[in-house]
């Protein structure tokens, strides 16, 4: 498909730069088959049914950027994917004054080396000494903001906690599942009352969630590899859930695509541990959810090409004028969306 298809104007006003205090005060957009309603977040229990399930990504963010020096040339690193131990994938800035072997010193006692290079501009670095790699950023990192707030603000301690969910536990990510910085304990609780159930998956989110679709057609695009997790326990009890009626809805695309990855051509999700790289445009089959609670998207990304993929492209471009011009907050800290493709409201709805 023509990758402008997916394009729309954005006024710059509408990107937040801070997420909604508290978390869970932040908008929804419900959007049921084609049918378009203004809610909260609180809302949600109401919006779901008892017996549904929401599956959160538990990775933690890690601070991930990092500032350093080649001799005199200064040198931007924002890793993105976990290659070993020691060595990790990485997006560099001025990659061009980086050669392979070249020693990279980001300060606070923390160096590494250029494996390899790409003709992307990123870069295999293997960080020195014998602390874990985790421990080194934290001294030397910053939290990897998305370009477009570091663009118009300076990251700060406050970031810290912003920019995690409060079901983070796995280190990994370099990028926040954000669809679930919207959720709090007393959420949490009017879900549990309403006899919505909750599961847990591993999806290590890369920094390639940021990039640019730079071709003219989806098909020339190539998405960055993730390494998720989805264990037997996890899938044997998504299964029962749909064989009960039960719907699976993800929270964040980085569940939704981990999932996807996970199912078999029946619908059955099986466990799955290893990279995906799935790129879902209009026209994919969903097997393995029944719905989706997410932000909302870049112009061309391919979350937006996803979430069109769900609900169609033509509502989503009339869901989004809608979020436009009623003033939704866009992007890792703005408002919330839940997408039902093609669902009726069942007899406990209250919506």
């Amino acid at each position: 498909m023509r990758v402008d298809l997916f394009d729309f104007e954005l006024p710059s006003e509408l990107i937040a730069l801070r997420p909604a205090r508290p978390r869970d005060s932040a908008r929804l957009l419900l959007v049921e088959g084609d049918r378009i309603a203004d809610r909260q977040v609180m809302d949600l229990p109401n919006l779901l049914r008892p017996g549904d399930v929401l599956i959160f990504n538990d990775t933690k963010v890690i601070p991930a950027q990092l500032e350093g020096k080649r001799g005199e040339a200064a040198i931007g690193a924002t890793l993105h994917k976990r290659e070993g131990p020691r060595e990790w994938q990485a997006f560099l800035r001025n990659a061009k004054r980086a050669r392979v072997g070249d020693t990279i010193d980001f300060g606070a006692q923390v160096m590494a080396s250029v494996v390899e290079k790409a003709p992307d501009g990123s870069a295999l670095l293997h960080f020195h000494g014998e602390e874990p790699v985790e421990v080194l950023l934290e001294r030397a990192g910053r939290m990897p903001l998305p370009p477009y707030i570091a663009s118009k603000r300076e990251t700060d301690e406050t970031d810290r906690a912003d920019y995690q969910t409060m079901f983070a536990r796995e280190e990994g990510a370099v990028a926040a599942p954000t669809a679930a910085l919207h959720f709090t304990p007393r959420l949490l609780e009017a879900l549990d009352a309403r006899g919505v159930g909750r599961e847990t998956l591993t999806l290590h989110v890369g920094a390639g969630t940021f990039l640019p679709v730079k071709a003219d057609d989806t098909v020339d695009h190539k998405m960055h590899a993730e390494w998720g997790r989805i264990d037997q326990a996890t899938a044997d009890r998504l299964n029962a859930v749909r064989a009960k009626g039960g719907r699976v809805i993800a929270v964040g695309t980085t569940s939704l695509r981990l999932l996807e990855s996970a199912a078999s051509e029946d619908g059955m999700i099986q466990p799955f541990e290893g990279d995906t790289a799935i790129f879902i445009t209009p026209g994919y089959r969903f097997k393995a959810i029944e719905g989706l609670i997410t932000n909302f998207h870049l112009p061309k990304s391919t979350l937006f090409m996803l979430v069109s993929a769900l609900m169609g492209l033509d509502v989503m471009q009339t869901a989004y004028a809608h979020a436009i011009a009623e003033g939704y907050r866009f992007y890792s800290y703005g408002d919330g969306s839940l997408l039902l493709p093609n669902s009726r409201p069942s007899k406990h709805s209250t919506a």
